[in-house]
């Protein structure tokens, strides 16, 4: 994380509670629970595209993808946003992986003509969202990306920024940029915005159905179980990575017996990914909780990989006893 960023933001203020957000137009958040990992050189397509689930061909200067980086055994170690800036791939993913990861594609460059580097320092990240977002931003910024997964470069005095359009319920961008510029654009659009913490950001991604991979749960999961191939994350047609004789053999036979929903518990403690999910008078866990997220309305909103016989009952967090979860069919599940 970059130490100047995090005095700067110490020195601008207090989030606004996510219990207290309303229906603002326009919002800001820091997203520095997320860092970055640079991949450059003259084979870093072809490095990527041997690694990852997705086709990464696809990938360009204006355009996003949604991808994933698997185990041998076709289990996620991570889910990421990969953008290209400047002829320079970049993974967005959790702060607490970013090491993990960055050691393990490390060890397969070989001799490839690559170079791998932790740039959550060189670039900030923030997001800009709410129900008029793009408008609201549009006075400071231009036009935004009108499309999920579009990019706009667009270049400023203070800087070239990349904004990235990311699914949810509102208008989501996420905007990286040097750190000189990202303080000058927070500077400018904070007067029209309402800062919010991580946290609602989060929640945003819950809300969308986008799961994410923390260190409590890499290794866990397959990617058809959190939806993944529904997503866009997954291609069936570009060819090897680490996994993908499972993943695709999980898809042609779709043998899935579990798949991601969305639930939500009135809990005394948040519940934390990884925590298991029990059906009534069941001592065998029948589920896993992805992500959770304290919502303005009081309760923990949820996503969570459960068993497809279980798919619509009320279960239980951590014990058959604990607190009970409700859950709602994913518009994703399938």
């Amino acid at each position: 994380m970059n130490t100047d960023w995090q005095i700067y933001l110490d020195n601008s203020g207090t989030p606004t509670d996510i219990t207290e957000v309303g229906d603002h137009a326009l919002l800001l958040s820091d997203l520095s629970q997320l860092g970055l990992i640079a991949v450059q050189g003259p084979d870093a397509a072809n490095f990527l595209q041997g690694q990852f689930s997705n086709d990464v061909s696809e990938v360009t200067e204006r355009r996003s993808q949604l991808n994933a980086y698997c185990s041998p055994k076709g289990r996620l170690l991570a889910i990421f946003r990969l953008f290209l800036r400047d002829g320079i791939y970049y993974l967005l993913l959790p702060h607490g992986i970013l090491d993990a990861i960055l050691k393990r594609l490390r060890m397969y460059v070989l001799r490839a003509q690559v170079t791998l580097s932790n740039a959550s320092d060189r670039l900030i990240c923030i997001g800009v969202f709410g129900p008029d977002a793009a408008a609201r931003a549009a006075g400071v910024l231009g036009n935004l990306p009108n499309r999920v997964n579009e990019v706009a470069q667009i270049q400023r005095p203070d800087g070239l920024f990349t904004v990235l359009r990311l699914p949810g319920t509102v208008q989501r961008f996420v905007i990286a940029g040097e750190p000189a510029g990202i303080k000058a654009l927070w500077d400018a659009l904070q007067p029209d915005a309402l800062r919010v913490s991580a946290d609602y950001w989060r929640l945003l991604d819950i809300r969308a159905g986008l799961p994410t991979i923390y260190a409590a749960t890499m290794d866990t999961f397959v990617p058809q179980m959190v939806s993944l191939d529904l997503l866009g994350g997954v291609s069936f047609t570009k060819g090897c990575y680490p996994g993908q004789e499972i993943v695709a053999r999980t898809h042609h036979l779709g043998s899935i017996k579990r798949r991601m929903v969305t639930a939500w518990a009135d809990a005394p403690d948040p519940p934390t990914p990884g925590d298991t999910l029990y059906a009534p008078g069941n001592s065998q866990a029948v589920g896993q909780v992805v992500d959770a997220q304290l919502s303005p309305r009081g309760v923990f909103e949820m996503l969570a990989v459960v068993q497809i016989s279980h798919g619509k009952d009320p279960l239980h967090l951590k014990s058959p006893t604990g607190p009970l979860v409700r859950l709602e069919e994913s518009p994703l599940a399938g």
